[in-house]
């Protein structure tokens, strides 16, 4: 991994996560590495079933276990290892310096209590805030996150909110504590492009106003390209590329990358350019991996790919990429 300019906050460390399920095990994530800046928009980018989310759920802890199994690594944050830490130590963190916003407010939320409840049942445990300075502070998130009539609003349940409004709640609700890091899985897939674009805009100010680190979970890569300062690209389980986003963009440098954005629409004068897709289906993890995992659906593949799992290696100031294919000189890379 390679070290940014500021002081790393989360420093994650050859993370691997299996599942047990009665057709055998599944390798869902594989020796992801990547570190997150203090203040920074780390943008984490691949098709469904890439090991975006179930990375970081592995990091705090929130998936069932069993049948998930976070066999190897490490995570640490702030002084700690996140996976040697016991059940109380976590519960300490999540929610309080580390908040998560999951794709589905509405199944996210729990629809017997309403929002103000949820909002100050946080600040209660993890703040010792009395009921009134939390309902207090909950007034104040709502009207962080541009919930208007929040005092009113606190006695309403899920609901009653519309689902940008519900995105919202779940962002106060993540907020609530001044985490240090928050990880956005998705949050905006399940929404309509006005609600999107305001949703984005809310992230970016809030960022700007707390100074917070936030990881964006995300297939979309418009939306990354608008708010990230770097990009990480899984497939397959595994990190294949990481870089700042102009450089990412700009300069490409793993094939699985260079596909991903060949699939975004482009409008070009008066016609729109027909869709672009990659060709094949994504891997399946049964076993650990000894090969690339692209390299079914990769037009430059070669027979070392079949052979080898290619490590990362530098490409640039702070870009780093997981393959034996050189796109400067359309050759296989001499390592």
């Amino acid at each position: 991994m390679l070290d940014g300019a500021k002081p790393s906050v989360l420093d994650v460390k050859d993370l691997k996560t299996v599942f047990k399920t009665r057709r055998g095990e599944v390798h869902a994530v594989n020796n992801v590495s990547f570190h997150l800046e203090a203040g920074e928009l780390l943008g984490v980018v691949g098709e469904s079933g890439s090991g975006k989310s179930v990375t970081m759920m592995s990091l705090i802890g929130l998936l069932p276990s069993p049948p998930a199994e976070v066999r190897n690594g490490q995570v640490n944050f702030g002084g700690m290892d996140l996976l040697r830490a016991d059940e109380d130590q976590l519960r300490a963190i999540r929610g309080a310096r580390i908040g998560f916003v999951f794709q589905d407010p509405m199944t996210s939320l729990n629809p017997v209590f309403n929002v103000g409840f949820q909002l100050m049942e946080p600040l209660r445990k993890h703040m010792g805030l009395n009921k009134s300075k939390a309902r207090k502070r909950a007034v104040e998130l709502l009207e962080l996150v541009g919930i208007p009539d929040a005092q009113r609003r606190l006695k309403d349940f899920p609901h009653q909110f519309s689902g940008g409004m519900r995105q919202r709640v779940m962002i106060a609700i993540a907020l609530a504590c001044d985490p240090e890091v928050l990880i956005a899985d998705e949050p905006t897939t399940a929404l309509d492009v006005t609600i999107q674009a305001q949703i984005l805009e809310l992230v970016a100010e809030l960022r700007k106003k707390l100074g917070m680190a936030i990881v964006w979970i995300t297939h979309d890569l418009g939306v990354i390209a608008g708010i990230a300062d770097r990009v990480l690209v899984m497939y397959g389980g595994q990190v294949v590329e990481q870089g700042p986003v102009r450089e990412l963009f700009a300069n490409p440098k793993h094939p699985y990358t260079r596909a991903l954005l060949e699939t975004v629409p482009h409008v070009r004068g008066a016609r729109a350019e027909r869709l672009k897709v990659i060709q094949g289906q994504p891997p399946m993890l049964s076993g650990q991996p000894t090969a690339c995992p692209f390299r079914d659906r990769c037009p430059e593949a070669m027979p070392r790919c079949a052979q080898e799992n290619p490590w990362r290696i530098s490409v640039g100031h702070s870009h780093d990429v997981a393959c034996f294919w050189d796109p400067d000189t359309g050759e296989a890379r001499d390592v």
